[in-house]
């Protein structure tokens, strides 16, 4: 049995932003028991790693908005997850960026982080989305520069400990350096196990 669930899924030039899958599982699992994912709290154990993932489905129902899976759009392999996140234990609503080994290095981060933004400002109105970034992960800092966030002050977290707060500027740092803004195409009819409808 399956439990029809939708949400609005975004496609860019190489991405598809979309609901996470249970075909998704095993490449959350590695990301996240591995140290890569020490920067977010990791390595995890794959029972928690299955909660995290479907804890990420379930912040679209209780919030409204939230972090997608970020898919290759032709094969549909699994890169990385990006998007708005907000715990209860956070200070605002963030957008959040992790990717998976094979995407490291290709600029999938900040193609996913600009359309999440964009979705955060355009679509859902929001005045304002931050980063929350540890002062030591330098590989994030410099991906919020790259997307023309600006750094606030710290947030104190009880589990993770002092993170900068960067605050983003609709638009920032948007266009490379060929000057042309990334391809982004709000897709709220899609078919998720099949991509976008016609």
């Amino acid at each position: 049995m399956s439990v029809a669930f939708r949400i609005p899924e975004i496609e860019t030039e190489r991405l598809r932003l979309r609901l996470p899958a249970a075909r998704d599982v095993a490449a959350y699992a590695a990301f996240r028991g591995s140290e890569r994912s020490r920067t977010v709290g990791g390595p995890y154990t794959p029972a928690e790693a299955f909660e995290q993932l479907a804890g990420i489905v379930g912040q679209w129902q209780l919030r409204g908005y939230g972090r997608w899976l970020v898919a290759d759009r032709e094969s549909d392999e699994a890169l990385g997850v990006v998007g708005i996140f907000h715990p209860e234990d956070w200070p605002e609503a963030e957008i959040g960026w992790s990717v998976f080994e094979a995407a490291e290095g290709r600029g999938i981060a900040f193609e996913a982080a600009v359309a999440a933004r964009r979705f955060a400002f355009e679509t859902l109105g929001r005045e304002r989305i931050v980063s929350l970034v540890a002062d030591d992960n330098t590989r994030s800092q410099a991906l919020a520069r790259r997307l023309g966030a600006e750094p606030e002050e710290l947030f104190h977290h009880p589990g993770f400990g002092p993170l900068r707060v960067w605050r983003h500027v609709p638009g920032g740092g948007e266009t490379g350096a060929s000057g042309v803004r990334p391809v982004y195409r709000l897709c709220t009819g899609c078919d998720p196990l099949k991509g976008a409808s016609a």
